[in-house]
């Protein structure tokens, strides 16, 4: 096995209809959570949660068009440029904006013992 994996995300394995890329799976890290989400102009479906269970803390990066984040009791503008940092036991939920938002989501456990959940694995490591 060679020291790097390049994969397009428009080829990688995905869930939920195609809006989550698992690209960490892809890539074959192991050390943190990484997916790619595509949510179309008007997507209402993505659940407002926090990770105070699993103690996992995310950052958010957008690689295309924009949305809003409902973090902490508050709105949140994400466009290309801007990053956000979201704790384990803080609630948060995406909106895409008119054109719809491709982000990428990286996540990990505070205390670095990250597993990766069945439904982000690919068909091949289940």
């Amino acid at each position: 096995m060679s020291g790097y994996a390049v994969r397009p995300i428009d080829g990688m394995a995905a869930v939920h209809g195609g809006l989550v890329k698992l690209a960490a799976a892809e890539l074959g890290v192991r050390s943190f959570g990484m997916q790619v989400l595509d949510f179309p102009a008007g997507f209402s479906d993505y659940p407002a949660h926090d990770h105070a269970d699993d103690g996992q803390e995310e950052v958010y990066v957008v690689l295309r068009g924009a949305a809003e984040c409902e973090v902490g009791g508050e709105r949140v503008r994400l466009d290309p440029g801007r990053m956000l940092w979201v704790g384990p036991g803080t609630l948060r939920r995406l909106e895409p904006g008119p054109d719809g938002v491709r982000i990428l989501a990286i996540g990990s456990p505070t205390d670095g013992s990250y597993e990766r959940p069945a439904g982000f694995r690919l068909a091949v490591d289940a």
